[in-house]
């Protein structure tokens, strides 16, 4: 067997490295540069940013010298995935997507391949699309489904590799040196290395692979892409084996198809579980059309509800619209609330895209605080309790708390809420109205979807108030909340 290499030959001038000797370095062009070095030494020196001393010794790089453009993003040309990362894709950036079969990820990953094409930033550089699960012809009718391929010049810059083998896969990294490299899927890859005789998909194969093309993305200045499938659970395959190894974590996924809502059925949710250079809490928002996935800027009403004008867009009972806050964005969602009697001695609580603990603690703060007032007393530990957030957005964030309060007990007592009335704040344990972020924003966006109420906490502890085109109700505790809503003295 022919004895592996252990050695390389690396540019003293630019670092470039080299299998052979060259009298002139390829990538800076200086001349009789080429050195030889170990080969481990080479690629840790490249990989994490240290040089080595006159003895040939690491040494630590002093932060001072550090160039603050390498943290410099590059925009993917889509901009709710741009969103969702934190304002563009890292250079030497992993990022693992996440999400059940046939949802979008391999079109999200060609959507990105083509829009990182047109990015001027990205104009000279080659991108690599890794392929081991479809077959290059059936990409390239995918390409066409999407409408990818009327443009020549962006389309012969998009290199396809149908493979899972890594050895393959890292000499044509090596030849083509990519900016962008897309794998479809993290499942698909194995290594033939005698240590790892053990199937595609296994732990120790994702691990391994993934890792080596992580490390060769870092050592090269290039973005990586992972797709990888979910278990039942809905966590990514391994399991969680992957996370900790990428920057970047984002899971994709689908509304309910029954919620009934026009220009929903087909709506995909980017979420971020993990991101080292941005915020966790952005969301990106796609619609699944027959061009693929496109972006959803302007929510606006997309989660509410259109009702008839027979019925003088009234709200039945149960119904509230909650300002909630994804990230930066302002998002109108329509609550609806359910109250039955118990079936059993035991009440439950049906809630899939609100937390089932979030919605039994807020009935528990309503049964305390207004089971006293209300005549016949509010009693909702012997109901069972349905919640649905309408579109099937998934609801995580704090100031739904009031929203969701007033439709329990708007479902309980049977006696609707205005429909001009948008609602945000959080509920203390003591039924105190806590403030909430972004308070100004939530009003100025309901106020220009045509909501003129806002029922909203107290001034924050600054005391500061600002004018707002819609009429603000402000309270202190949910008794306040309650007769500020229905006029009770």
């Amino acid at each position: 067997m022919k004895k592996q290499k252990t050695f390389v030959y690396r540019c003293s001038s630019c670092g470039h490295e080299e299998p052979k000797w060259l009298g002139r370095c390829p990538e800076c062009g200086e001349w009789n540069t080429l050195i030889e070095v170990s080969k481990n030494d080479a690629s840790a020196q490249s990989r994490f940013g240290y040089k080595n001393d006159s003895k040939g010794l690491p040494a630590p790089l002093p932060l001072a010298v550090v160039d603050p453009m390498e943290g410099n993003r590059i925009s993917s040309g889509i901009g709710e995935l741009d969103r969702v990362l934190g304002g563009g894709i890292m250079k030497r950036s992993s990022i693992l997507i996440g999400g059940e079969p046939g949802i979008g990820k391999s079109t999200l990953l060609l959507q990105t391949a083509y829009a990182a094409c047109c990015n001027a930033a990205l104009a000279k550089g080659r991108i690599l699309y890794v392929s081991g699960e479809e077959s290059a012809g059936q990409i390239r009718l995918r390409a066409d489904r999407l409408g990818l391929s009327g443009n020549k010049n962006v389309m012969e810059r998009i290199e396809i590799l149908c493979t899972g083998n890594l050895n393959v896969i890292e000499t044509v990294l090596n030849n083509v040196k990519p900016v962008l490299i897309l794998v479809d899927s993290a499942q698909t890859l194995y290594s033939e290395d005698s240590s790892m005789q053990q199937i595609s998909g296994s732990i120790n194969q994702m691990k391994y692979c993934s890792f080596e093309l992580i490390a060769w993305a870092k050592e090269h200045d290039a973005a990586l892409f992972l797709t990888a499938h979910v278990t039942k659970e809905g966590i990514i395959s391994g399991p969680k084996t992957l996370e900790h190894m990428v920057d970047t974590v984002l899971y994709f996924e689908q509304n309910d198809k029954t919620s009934g809502l026009s220009g929903t059925a087909d709506c995909r949710f980017l979420r971020a579980a993990k991101n080292r250079f941005g915020s966790i809490d952005e969301i990106g928002i796609f619609i699944m059309g027959e061009q693929g996935l496109s972006p959803v800027e302007d929510t606006g009403r997309m989660f509410l509800v259109r009702r008839n004008a027979d019925s003088g867009n009234s709200l039945p009972p149960g119904v509230v619209t909650a300002a909630v806050l994804e990230g930066t964005r302002t998002i109108l969602v329509e609550i609806q609330a359910l109250c039955i009697p118990a079936k059993s001695t035991i009440s439950r609580v049906f809630s899939d895209r609100i937390d089932s603990g979030r919605v039994s603690r807020i009935s528990a703060v309503l049964e305390k605080h207004l089971g006293m007032q209300s005549k016949p007393g509010l009693r909702l530990s012997d109901q069972d309790l349905y919640i649905n957030a309408a579109g099937g957005i998934r609801v995580t964030e704090v100031g739904v708390d009031l929203a969701l309060a007033c439709a329990l007990y708007s479902a309980r007592t049977g006696l609707a809420l205005p429909s001009d009335l948008a609602v945000a704040g959080e509920l203390s344990l003591t039924g105190e109205i806590r403030p909430v972020r972004r308070l100004s924003g939530r009003i100025k966006t309901a106020a220009s979807l045509g909501f003129n109420s806002f029922l909203a906490p107290a001034a924050d502890q600054t005391g500061k108030k600002t004018k707002h085109e819609s009429k603000v109700y402000e309270a202190n505790d949910i008794k306040t909340a309650v007769k500020l809503i229905y006029g009770a003295k």
